[in-house]
Formats: structure tokens, sequence, C-alpha cells
């Protein structure tokens, strides 16, 4: 078996995580650029905690600018097992009020301007993303923030968009045609990066606002943001502690086999991968590929 590490990326409002036994930052360097910001280590009842600020702390970096995957590299070289998305989002759905927390299963992509994908020319690879959403992590998130008296909703579909504007009232409303529960800018490629590199993935949507599609409340704008965002950031902080307070010391398997994901994913032979990219991929795919001497 291996030892659980439970990794958690804070969004918007969610640029530290207090409460962190044994706490030390440490800058982690990987061979796909520079990540947001140093890595938080420390513990919560026994389970080993890494956390990262998605934006930096200070907010410094935009959506688009974001290097997910030096995030997701960084996180993987460190040996976190399953990974815990916090992000601010605007509501799609009446009943989707500001407050809620929305804990999705499905996203819709319309991201353009960022590399979605550790591989490439020289070594392909095409894993699955039909479920992009460990289960069993979710349930565990479920179970907490049912303890903790937390409203939320298990289930839902997260529409991605490239931002950082916010959306016009016709692609709101479109999107809202859809079927879509929650707008935000950043879980893509968040999250197809984390299923090539096998770690177990799921999303804490904190709903702030009716972004602009809703004729009884004012248009998103970022003062009204900020004020539910630190209202929510109170509650995802005790959503993790006791999520991690309940977590298994040893990795559990996921249901539908995104810890293995690579398994039947590449495509290149060994003898047609690129050496270069493949020392690239020695935390993401190092399993499979081998890990440079």
């Amino acid at each position: 078996m291996t030892k659980a590490v439970l990794g958690i990326i804070g969004g918007s409002g969610l640029y530290d995580l207090p409460g962190l036994k044994s706490a030390r930052s440490q800058r982690i360097h990987s061979p796909w650029g520079v990540p947001s910001d140093d890595l938080k280590f420390g513990e919560i009842e026994g389970t080993e905690i890494v956390f990262l600020p998605r934006h930096g702390k200070g907010h410094r970096v935009s959506p688009s600018d974001i290097n997910y995957r030096a995030n997701i590299d960084i996180l993987k070289r460190v040996g976190v097992t399953d990974l815990i998305s916090i992000s601010a989002c605007g509501s799609l759905k009446e009943e989707l009020a500001p407050g809620h927390f929305v804990l999705i299963d499905q996203f819709i992509d319309r991201t353009f301007a960022r590399p979605k994908s550790f591989f490439s020319k020289g070594c392909v690879a095409h894993v699955s993303m039909a479920d992009p959403i460990s289960p069993g992590l979710s349930s565990r998130i479920a179970q907490g923030a049912e303890a903790e008296g937390i409203p939320h909703t298990r289930g839902g579909t997260y529409m991605v968009m490239e931002g950082p504007q916010f959306s016009t009232r016709a692609e709101s409303n479109l999107y809202r045609s859809w079927g879509c529960s929650v707008i935000g800018m950043t879980n893509m490629p968040e999250a197809k990066l984390a299923r090539e590199a096998e770690i177990c993935y799921a999303t804490i949507a904190m709903v702030t606002d009716y972004d602009c599609w809703h004729s009884e409340h004012a248009d998103v704008d970022v003062a009204a943001v900020i004020k539910v965002l630190t209202e929510n950031a109170s509650k995802a902080q005790r959503l993790i502690a006791r999520v991690a307070r309940d977590f298994p010391k040893e990795h559990e398997p996921c249901p539908i086999g995104s810890d293995r994901a690579l398994d039947v994913a590449i495509m290149t032979p060994p003898d047609k991968r690129d050496p270069d990219l493949v020392r690239k991929l020695d935390a993401v795919a190092g399993r499979l590929l081998g890990r440079p001497d």
C-alpha cells in the first residue's frame, strides 16, 4: 500500500491553510517551469497535508497565467496521492446560492490559451476523462461537509471559461441552457493534468455570486465576490480539517482507476520516445516510463 498524502489547492480567497502542525514551506522546482508558489507542508490529525495557493500568496497570478503543469508536477513530485481543488465559482442555478458548496462531478472545458497535457510530440498519451472526479475522494468530502453542517450539493457540472474577464450575459445564459451548475476559470486543465499524473482529484466549488444571468441580483463584481470569499474561506478550512481528520493513512485505490490512468494511455513505443520529454515526465509518469539516472 502507498501512504496517503492529501494535497490542497487553494483558490481565490484561500491563500493559506491555518491549523497545520509542524508546518514548513519549501520551494520545489519543476522541469515544467515556475509553479504558483512554495508548497506548505504539515499535518492535521496525523494526515500529511501539502498546500498550494493556486494564484500565489497575494493573488498574483491570473487564471490564464497559472502554470498548471508545474503545479501538478510538484504536487506529484512530493508524493501527493489525493488532491482537493478549492475554487471560487459563479452559480448558474437558482438553488445554488452564494455561500453554497458544490461537489462537482463533471466539467465542460472552454479554455483555449493554456497547455493542457504533459504529453506531446515524442511521447503521446490519451487518458480517459469520462469521469474526471475520483468518487471515493468526493464521498469523503461530502461526509465532511455533512458532519460540519456546511450547505452543499453533490454532483453538478463546472463550466470552465478562459477569463480573466467575467461572462457576457449571452454566455451566461448559454451555459445555463447546457445545464451547467457553476462557472469558474481554473479547474481546467488542472483536472486533466491531475489525471495524467495519476492523482485522485476532486473539486469543491464555493459559490460566490450568480454570474450575470440573474435579473434580481447585481452583476458580478470583485467587491461582491471578496465579501463572500471571506465567509467561504472559513468554511473551507473547517471542511478540510474534517476531511483530514478522517482520512485513511494508506491511499485507497480509486474505484474508477484514476490513480492508474496511464496503464492503458501511452501510445508511443519505448524506442520512439523523446528522451528529453521522458526526463521531464520523471515524476508524472516515472512509474511506467522509468526514471532517469
